[in-house]
C-alpha cells in the first residue's frame, strides 16, 4: 500500500481495499458536484440530524431536532448525494420531503405507488441512454429527407 491508500475492511471482511484518501480529500475540497464539500461535511456534523437513505445511496439530513431556521422560517433539509450531484437522482417521495410538500420522510411513511405510475427513472440527458426522437440528428446518425411541406420565410416575400 502507498501512503495515500490506507488499508480498509469491507463489510468486516479481512480483505483490504485501497481507499484513495488524498483523492477523496481533494475532490471534496475543490468540487461541489462530487458527493459533498468539506464545508457541507462540517455543517452536517455540527448541525445535521440523519433522516434516512434512499435506494440510490443518497443520505438525507435536517437540522437537529427539526429546529426552525429563523432566516428561512422552516426547517432546513439537505441531501448528500452518493457520487455526482444530480437532482434527478432524488426519488419522488424524498423530493416531496425535501421541498416541504410532506412533513414525514419516506422512511417513516413510505408512499405506495398508484398502478398507473411508471417506475422512477433518473434524468438520462447527456448520456448514451438519452431519448432521441425521430428527426433528431443523434437518433440514427443522419437527418431524414425533407417532405416538401416546409417553405422557408424570406424577407419581403
Amino acid at each position: 500500500m502507498k501512503w495515500h491508500q490506507p488499508r480498509a475492511t469491507v463489510n468486516g471482511d479481512a480483505r483490504t481495499v485501497p481507499v484513495p484518501v488524498m483523492k477523496t480529500f481533494l475532490l471534496r475540497l475543490f468540487t461541489w458536484w462530487n458527493s459533498q464539500t468539506v464545508g457541507t461535511q462540517v455543517w452536517t456534523a455540527l448541525y445535521g440530524e440523519f433522516v434516512g437513505v434512499d435506494d440510490f445511496g443518497n443520505r438525507y439530513y435536517r437540522t437537529k431536532g427539526g429546529k426552525i431556521d429563523p432566516t428561512l422560517g422552516i426547517e432546513r433539509r439537505w441531501v448528500v448525494y452518493s457520487g455526482i450531484a444530480e437532482a434527478s437522482k432524488i426519488p419522488p417521495g424524498w423530493h416531496g420531503w425535501m421541498h416541504h410538500v410532506v412533513d414525514v420522510p419516506p422512511t417513516l411513511d413510505p408512499t405506495k405507488p398508484h398502478p398507473w405510475e411508471k417506475p422512477y427513472e433518473p434524468n438520462l440527458t447527456g448520456t448514451p441512454y438519452a431519448r432521441r426522437p425521430s428527426g433528431s440528428i443523434l437518433a440514427s446518425g443522419h437527418r431524414p429527407e425533407a417532405t416538401g411541406d416546409y417553405k422557408p420565410w424570406t424577407p419581403g416575400g
